[in-house]
């Protein structure tokens, strides 16, 4: 299921996720003229979210990997994917914080996401990247926020079923949060199994949804 649009329109131009999805796009751009496989890999070990470095440090390189793993990506399927996410629920969700706060939540939901992944694989020296944790901060506002927000969804089941529909936030974004559960909960306790970081979408969404009610502007 990929959402393409949602039913409610902002009020005010989302200049945060914009901006967010601009610096995604020109990082990634950014490491594409590095020249050889090693050192992107060494880019990588450096600016993403390493759990190992994150348990036992150096804290500094630590603390830098927790702030701009969420701005890097490793392929064009990654970065498209988590932008149009970004795009379709990050909106409204910075209409109904303002500027300041939606960026401040981004940034530490996406934090505790990757805190989330690495509880889960404490030991691991595979470096983390992408936004997916904190734009799973975004859906888990999202859902709070706008629960009853039709959200139209582009349907696929291989080989021959592909359909337009519109549903519910409530029902988009928990089918979402079920199927990263049902993942996670397959790969906990086999270090090196998944290539996706589960466990983050999953600190992600529960961070979203727990904090929004600290982050969400008083009318």
């Amino acid at each position: 299921m990929i959402p393409l649009r949602d039913s409610i329109r902002s009020r005010s131009t989302p200049v945060v996720t914009l901006a967010l999805i601009a610096a995604c796009v020109a990082a990634f751009l950014y490491v594409q003229g590095f020249g050889s496989p090693a050192e992107l890999t060494a880019f990588y070990e450096a600016y993403g979210a390493v759990p190992r470095v994150i348990t036992t440090g150096p804290w500094p390189q630590a603390g830098v990997g927790l702030l701009t793993s969420m701005f890097l990506h490793g392929s064009w399927a990654h970065l498209g994917g988590n932008m149009l996410y970004l795009w379709v629920f990050g909106d409204n969700v910075e209409d109904g914080m303002g500027h300041g706060r939606f960026l401040l939540f981004y940034l530490l939901t996406g934090a505790l996401a990757v805190l989330a992944h690495v509880v889960t694989q404490p030991a691991s020296a595979v470096p983390l990247v992408g936004a997916s944790g904190a734009i799973a901060g975004v859906l888990g506002a999202y859902v709070m926020l706008h629960p009853r927000s039709g959200i139209l969804s582009l349907v696929l089941i291989p080989p021959f079923f592909v359909r337009l529909v519109e549903l519910p936030a409530v029902v988009v974004l928990s089918l979402w949060f079920v199927l990263q559960l049902a993942q996670g909960v397959m790969v906990l306790g086999t270090p090196g199994v998944a290539t996706v970081a589960w466990w983050a979408h999953i600190g992600g969404f529960a961070a979203g949804a727990l904090l929004v009610g600290f982050f969400a502007a008083r009318r």
